[in-house]
This record gives C-alpha cells, structure tokens and sequence, in this order.
C-alpha cells in the first residue's frame, strides 16, 4: 500500500496550497525550481519578454563541450535532444526575483543589486512595482538590460543601472541608508569570465578576488537601512585541482566582517538538465555533479 507524501507528515493539501497563494512558495528551506507552479510562473515572465542572456558573452570554466560523451549519451541513455541542450552562460530565475522580493522587501521598496549582470532582478523589481537601482562593470550588458527593459517597462518605470565598479560607485550613490533589500549574485570567481576588465573579479586570483568582495559588501551594508535584509545567491566552486575553495563560508565570513548578522540560508533546486551527462565525467574522480544553489540571508541590526 503506498503513502502519499503529505499524509506521512499529517499535512493538509489544501493547506500547502494556501502556502503558495499567500508566499508564491511555502517559505520553506528548500525551493524546488522544477515544481509545476514555479515552472508556470517561469513561462509567464518569459512571455513578457525577458531575454536576460542578450549582452551575456561569457567564457570560463562553466562551458561545457564534450561530444563523444553527447553522443554516447544520446545512443545508448536514449537522452532527448531537448535536454542535452547546453547554455554556457547562467540565466537568472525571474521566479525567485518574485519570491525574495515579496518576502524580504516592503511594498515599493528599494532595491541594491552590486553584481547587477543581466537585466532580470532589474526588471522584475521594477515590474512588481519596487525601485531597483544595480551597479554593472560592462557597458555593453547595462545597454542591453536598458534596451530591453524599456520594450517591457513604460519609459517612467525604468530600472536603474549603473556602469562601473561597485568598489568605486557605492561611494558616489547618495546618502547612507537608502536601501530596504541587497540581492544579487556575485561573480562566482573564475567559474565564468566576462571580461577582460582588471576590475571584473572573474579575472582576479582567489585572494584578491575575496579582498574587493570583502569590500564591495562593506560598502553596501552602509547604504541599506537598518533592520534590512541582504540575499545572495552562491554556489561553492573548485580550485585547478578539483578542491573547494570555500566560497560560500567566505562569503558568510564576508558579510560578518561588515556587520550583518547571518539570518537564514536556502537550497535552491535547479533543473537537471546537462547534469545528467556532466555527472558521468565527474564521478570518474568521484566529484558530486552539483544541481542546486545556495541562498544566504543576512540582516543589519
């Protein structure tokens, strides 16, 4: 006789869907990406027209071109061609914009992105009627965010992106406290490169790399207001030997040092996708095909 999932806790279906209508998602520890209803909410953002891998050329060791394994895997595992689609360069989920948004920032709050990229937290905060201000090292992505910003967005209603250092430019953004929420997601080393700037953190030496993100954070905490929420999205990364480097303690240590205090931290469930393929090379030297990110909240007191 099988269980159902939800009568072995004792919990009431409707009840779990009351969840979602109240919080997009049960705010719960762990977010599940491929579920139905965020699938759905996904597709309705994509047909507003958010493209946010236009202005993304991106190198780095996050590509992924093995042939002879995609092959393999299409011959023998019977994988479709739909999901050994490979996209090199990482989009941003506009569902979880939605859920940090609605929970961690009041209603028409502002909204500081230090590592803005592509134009999706933008646009999603200004959509749902916050105020995103995002600062970004490449003009090149920061024209496209605003060329696409403004086929969705009325011309009144525009994010606010910024092109330069944050390092620098957090310095020139007006008086201290501003800000109610810090969201981001930060250059994951050199996992991927976008460009060949000595002030883009993707081509700095892992010390350096943490000494300007050290920085960077420091500086935000400064403009947020207090009793604010600061979310980041990370994910550990390996070293040239196949080691962690331990990014995801250096960036609590990181927010620590500048005087957050560390509030909650989630799992987010990615789609499988090419892991699928990726994890067969990878087990060959025992390394577990990585299929979720972490995201760290932290609050200044």
């Amino acid at each position: 006789m099988s269980i159902e999932l939800d009568d072995f806790f004792n919990t009431d279906k409707k009840e779990f869907y009351n969840l979602r209508d109240r919080y997009i998602e049960p705010p719960f520890s762990v977010l599940d990406s491929k579920n139905g209803n965020w699938q759905r909410r996904k597709d309705n953002w994509k047909k507003i027209g958010i493209k946010s891998e236009i202005g993304r050329n991106i190198t780095g060791r996050n590509n992924f071109n093995d042939s002879k394994l995609i092959n393999h895997s299409r011959k023998k595992l019977n994988f479709s061609n739909e999901i050994l689609k490979i996209n090199p360069n990482s989009i941003f989920d506009p569902v979880l914009c939605e859920i940090i948004y609605t929970w961690f920032c009041p209603k028409d709050g502002n909204i500081f992105d230090p590592f803005a990229g592509g134009s999706v937290r933008g646009i999603v905060a200004n959509y749902l009627g916050y105020k995103y201000t995002g600062i970004e090292l490449r003009e090149e992505q920061v024209l496209s965010n605003k060329d696409q910003s403004l086929e969705i967005l009325s011309k009144d209603n525009q994010p606010n992106w910024i092109v330069g250092d944050s390092d620098s430019e957090i310095d020139k953004l007006v008086e201290n406290n501003v800000y109610d929420l810090l969201f981001t997601c930060p250059p994951y080393h050199d996992l991927e490169v976008y460009s060949n700037n000595k002030d883009d953190l993707s081509n700095m030496n892992y010390t350096d790399f943490i000494i300007k993100y050290e920085s960077i954070i420091k500086k935000s905490y400064s403009i947020l207001k207090n009793n604010s929420y600061a979310c980041i999205v990370v994910g550990e990364i390996r070293d040239k030997k196949g080691f962690y480097k331990g990014f995801i303690p250096d960036t609590i240590q990181a927010f620590k040092k500048a005087g957050f205090q560390y509030y909650n931290e989630m799992i987010l469930l990615n789609a499988i996708g090419s892991a699928r393929i990726r994890c067969q090379a990878a087990m060959k030297n025992k390394k577990i095909t990585k299929v979720h990110q972490n995201i760290l909240v932290f609050k200044k007191v």
